[in-house]
């Protein structure tokens, strides 16, 4: 395939979806084939709503032939949120199995079968977004509020991405990438993806299932283990909660890690030395890495040739990693071309909103969130805000905080609007508050607040915004949550 469409494929990548695999010309067969669709339909932003398989990989690849707006969108997106990333993008056309297309059942349809796959192509009757010049993809983060915003990137600028991992990776060798993220999420899809098979590995991707993953944070450890077993890959990208758990299940059973495995590059939340270190004494060959999805995913890898311990990596070869007079971290070299709705431009160097430092050799150290975002052990973004406002929006609730920095799920502080207010009645607007949130946003555990969050306690400023530290060091024994976990 020529550089022109977006995606590289060397002769010998290939993917293995479980069932059987899949070579460069019949992915490329494939591909077209539906890109023909693409064109007879007349259209122009395409989104998918799919599990990772090859049928995933055909429609990125047709996308990119038809010269068409690909929207990858995570299964684990709500309604609303899904809803609101279709009209922000002005999609026309949506891709996915009967099931989820059934959401749609006003809208004209076209059955298909892509990569042994049955699917739906779904006309949608949306207004024409602007997009930012040379957008070729539109990654959704997963949203620090309730609407998720769309990062517009260029497909020069995702195979400069690629082209960076490649050359990292190169003495690695690897030849067989497993595929343990949702592909619409950005860093498997660039840096599991795109990087790999323009290198001429074969990405194994069967649906995420049957490798333990459910959700955006649910996984088994046990499945998954036995999947890597199975499959005997290469290297790996998974997230920090991910590597705890797989880390921990390989302690208590004593089982080991294929010998094919070099690398499981670990990112999209804070890792730390202590837990790349865990991973390791039971055979993992974990390595932290860094990126964002301005920047097209991953810009810093610790590598086995570059490798320190609790620090986020060297910069990539495609990547430019520069701090600010105050310590913010800034990058450039691979940036988007724009967000959704947003008139102007980014800047040359885009402002992370992350704090750090280098250090003598050169690695990468991130310290923080200038901003007051959580992230998730699972890499989900999540503002305490707007799940506060989801629990005070229950009658029994009269003030919330939620707790989760680098924890696998939320926690909450509540205030009750009366003394009395039995705990069921606040485990009842929990219940009712998780209903109208995302999985990664719900509260799974929540305590009574020992005191009223006012500044005469000490829980909250004079003007009325609470002091997470104060909230979590009071709380933090009853929620189970060291006090490291918040900022």
């Amino acid at each position: 395939m020529s550089a022109a469409a977006g995606f590289d494929l060397a002769p010998d990548a290939a993917v293995d979806d479980g069932r059987r695999c899949w070579s460069r010309p019949e992915l490329l067969a494939q591909s077209e084939a539906l890109a023909d669709r693409f064109r007879a339909r007349g259209t122009r932003v395409v989104a998918t709503l799919m599990d990772n398989s090859a049928a995933w990989v055909v429609a990125d690849l047709a996308a990119a032939q038809a010269g068409v707006v690909h929207v990858p969108l995570p299964l684990f997106f709500s309604a609303d949120q899904i809803t609101h990333a279709l009209a922000a993008a002005g999609v026309d056309s949506l891709l996915a199995p009967a099931i989820a297309a059934s959401r749609w059942p006003k809208a004209p349809a076209e059955a298909l079968v892509c990569a042994d796959q049955q699917l739906v192509l779904v006309g949608l009757p949306v207004a024409p977004v602007p997009l930012p010049a040379q957008t070729a993809k539109i990654t959704f983060t997963s949203g620090t509020t309730g609407a998720p915003k769309g990062v517009c990137l260029s497909a020069a600028g995702l195979r400069q991405v690629s082209a960076g991992l490649v050359a990292a990776l190169a003495p690695l060798q690897v030849r067989r990438h497993l595929c343990a993220l949702p592909f619409a999420v950005l860093l498997e899809n660039v840096a599991g993806l795109m990087a790999p098979l323009a290198a001429g590995a074969t990405c194994i991707a069967p649906p995420l299932a049957e490798l333990g993953l459910s959700g955006s944070s649910g996984f088994d450890a046990a499945r998954f283990q036995a999947a890597v077993e199975r499959f005997e890959p290469n290297s790996i990208i998974l997230l920090p909660q991910m590597l705890r758990a797989w880390a921990g299940h390989l302690q208590q059973t004593g089982a080991r890690v294929p010998a094919s495995l070099r690398l499981v590059a670990v990112g999209g939340a804070a890792v730390g030395a202590r837990l790349i270190q865990a991973a390791r004494a039971v055979g993992i060959p974990a390595y932290e890495g860094y990126g964002l999805s301005e920047g097209g995913s991953v810009q810093t890898l610790n590598l086995p040739s570059a490798d320190y311990p609790g620090s986020a990596g060297r910069p990539l070869p495609h990547a430019r990693v520069r701090l600010a007079g105050d310590g913010e971290i800034q990058i450039a070299g691979s940036l988007f071309v724009g967000y959704l709705g947003a008139s102007e431009a980014p800047p040359r160097w885009w402002p992370t909103g992350d704090l750090g430092s280098f250090d003598a050799e050169g690695f990468l150290h991130v310290s923080g969130r200038k901003t007051n975002v959580l992230i998730t052990a699972f890499g989900r973004n999540v503002s305490p805000e707007w799940v506060e406002t989801a629990l005070r929006a229950e009658p029994v609730v009269a003030q919330a905080v939620v707790l989760g920095e680098t924890q696998p799920a939320l926690s909450a502080v509540l205030w009750p609007v009366r003394p009395e207010v039995p705990d069921a009645a606040l485990q009842a607007a929990v219940d009712a508050a998780n209903v109208t949130l995302p999985d990664y946003a719900r509260i799974h555990r929540w305590t009574r607040a020992e005191a009223t969050f006012s500044a005469e306690s000490g829980l909250a400023t004079t003007n009325g915004r609470p002091r997470r530290g104060a909230v979590l060091r009071l709380h933090a024994e009853a929620l189970g949550l060291a006090e490291t976990s918040t900022t």
